[in-house]
């Protein structure tokens, strides 16, 4: 496995677990505002949810390299069935995190491609021409 692959895998990871903390924390209320209005789960327990799963991909994706085609394809989806959250921000006009203009948000939906890539990338999905 190449050393970006290993960095890609490792950063990524150890943000997730960040990220799914916060979830949990200091930054429950802000991730609530971000929870669309016409998702049919309670905001909070879906703040929480995503948390404990932001917190085992994380975990699973620095501590189990083996696995990681499996966790780096489940992060990837992860990203993309949360990013309805990340339009609806956007359409919706939701201030959080800082994202209190319209363009701030749009600027925040092409991250989240990254994101799938990045997982992708570190789980071993795609491939440089030298690996």
């Amino acid at each position: 496995m190449s050393a970006s692959r290993t960095l890609a895998r490792v950063l990524l990871g150890s943000a997730m677990v960040g990220a799914g903390v916060l979830h949990l924390t200091t930054q429950r209320q802000e991730f609530q505002a971000q929870v669309p209005e016409w998702f049919p789960l309670d905001e909070d327990f879906t703040v929480l949810a995503s948390g404990v799963v932001e917190i085992g991909l994380g975990a699973a994706f620095v501590a189990l390299p083996k696995k990681r085609r499996l966790i780096g394809a489940l992060l990837a989806l992860f990203y993309v069935a949360i990013f309805p959250g990340n339009i609806a921000q956007y359409v919706e006009g939701t201030d959080a995190f800082g994202l209190d203009t319209d363009r701030a948000r749009l600027i925040r939906l092409f991250f989240q491609p990254v994101l799938v890539l990045v997982a992708l990338f570190g789980g071993g999905w795609l491939r440089r021409s030298d690996d």
